[in-house]
């Protein structure tokens, strides 16, 4: 049972994490964390690298098979690394730094760059949202801007379209051509052993249905009950809690900086005054083992984890800056998945706490797969778009300022909410341009001072979101994403 329904099938276009889980499924990557969250080699064989890392080549291992039989090739890759570079926060950084990125021959590709860019594998790889899936050329051909209709991939399982059920289940078959490494799994890396035929996904919006469904043994998996139904299912002896990412999740209060009022940065700094973390943690997750609060815009707990410039709640100065930004009383839409527990809630929260500082709040229900889609949308609130959605993000998307998508702040290319500053994006390619540690650490500290001030969005608290699933399924693996390869039952 997965988090979402999912309605989205394209992993690089959206960062929706049920379609990311969906791309896991049916694609593969050329690089992928390990455990400890060093990348490794995947779809790639051999690589050199040059002595100032300026210039890289790749080689492609054997066995690589697209799903309908097709050879994978160096043109494929190239093609699906500019699109994913064109829409992911990391990607984009890595775009301005290249030179040249083409295939040699049919197996081999050189990536070579202009400027320095310290952050070449971990961009290949990157794990979680939008990850750098490799699809084939026709289908990396597509404008980033448009979401894909050839959904073939080349990774474990096959998606099988025509068993696809929007609102019910998604039908995945194993990949019987698919050549798994010889490592041993870790995290996203080494071999990618599937030992099921068959995988289904049963969505169930309902969570006592949810969890009854998982307790009569009609589902093997549940992704992510809700944390108030933990104990219950932690005193059944037939089923296992496990958190898949112990390093846990950022929940954040997104606001749209393209209209009113959010497009002045008062109001953004009203929300940053008005959120109080342990007033959200309460809400949404409600048990102190699985919360904490976090200062940091990074998660606390990561290398660059740092409370500089950190605000306490002041719900009196919020609700000055709301209206020194010439807010005019207009309804404030939130976006309201109800099928979500950890967006809902937040959702809810947020509603109240701005009707606190003198706001009047719109909030607008849906399911989580609909406010993915609703997101996108530019146009004004009054015309179908948004002020407030609420979301949550995993260590591997947030624990440094290149992969924090939250902060990219370029704009029309940026990240739903589409902030603008053109100091926050310098200090940014500084950031994946400075080799020195120290050095990046104290730029670090200056993009969290300077997010604190433009406030492309606010954090609500940090959380472990555990999964459950029966004693008879084996073999999952911890790692920041759902990865359903490696599991019998």
């Amino acid at each position: 049972m997965p988090h979402a329904d999912l309605k989205i099938l394209d992993p690089v276009w959206t960062t929706a994490y049920i379609t990311r889980n969906h791309g896991y499924m049916i694609y593969d990557m050329l690089f992928a964390p390990d455990a400890s969250i060093r990348m490794q080699p995947q779809m790639v064989d051999k690589y050199t690298a040059s002595a100032d890392k300026r210039k890289w080549s790749f080689t492609l291992r054997d066995g690589l098979k697209w799903h309908d039989g097709q050879p994978v090739t160096a043109e494929d890759c190239v093609l699906s690394i500019k699109r994913f570079a064109a829409r992911d926060a990391v990607g984009q950084l890595m775009a301005k730094s290249l030179g040249k990125l083409a295939p040699v021959d049919k197996k081999t590709f050189v990536l070579e760059l202009e400027t320095p860019f310290g952050l070449v594998l971990e961009s290949l790889g990157k794990a979680s949202a939008s990850p750098c899936v490799m699809m084939p050329a026709r289908v990396a051909a597509t404008d980033p801007n448009e979401q894909i209709k050839d959904f073939t991939g080349s990774g474990p399982f096959r998606f099988i379209k025509d068993e696809w059920q929007p609102g019910n289940k998604v039908v995945y078959l194993a990949n019987k051509d698919y050549v798994p490494r010889k490592e041993t799994p870790s995290g996203g890396a080494g071999a990618k052993l599937v030992y099921v035929d068959r995988v289904e996904w049963r969505y169930i919006p309902d969570q006592a249905t949810a969890a009854a469904a998982l307790e009569a043994g009609e589902v093997d998996f549940w992704e992510n009950p809700p944390v108030d139904f933990v104990p219950r299912l932690e005193k059944n002896a037939g089923l296992t809690v496990f958190a898949t990412d112990p390093k846990g999740n950022l929940g954040t209060v997104r606001p749209n900086s393209l209209h009113p009022p959010f497009n002045n940065k008062k109001a953004r700094q009203a929300l940053l005054y008005m959120v109080s973390q342990p007033d959200y943690l309460q809400a949404v997750i409600g048990n102190a083992k699985y919360a904490k609060t976090c200062p940091s815009i990074y998660i606390c707990g990561g290398p660059f984890e740092t409370a500089a410039g950190a605000p306490k709640q002041d719900l009196e100065k919020a609700k000055q800056l709301l209206k020194e930004s010439g807010y005019d009383g207009r309804p404030i839409v939130i976006l309201d998945p109800t099928d979500s527990p950890f967006a809902h809630a937040p959702a809810l929260v947020t509603a109240e706490s701005l009707k606190k500082i003198g706001a009047n709040v719109d909030i607008q229900a849906m399911d989580w797969s609909t406010m993915v889609a609703r997101r996108a949308k530019k146009e004004p609130p009054a015309q179908g778009g948004w002020n407030i959605f609420h979301t949550w993000t995993t260590a591997f998307d947030i624990v440094n300022p290149a992969v924090n998508a939250f902060i990219n702040s370029s704009g029309e290319k940026a990240w739903f909410g589409w902030p603008t500053s053109e100091p926050m994006e310098k200090l940014r390619t500084e950031w994946v341009r400075e080799p020195d540690q120290a050095k990046q650490k104290k730029l670090a500290e200056q993009i969290q001072l300077l997010a604190y001030d433009e406030v492309p969005h606010v954090s609500w608290g940090q959380f472990i979101a555990p999964s459950a699933f029966r004693k008879n399924v084996k073999g999952v693996l911890e790692f920041g994403a759902t990865i359903l390869w490696n599991i019998q039952v």
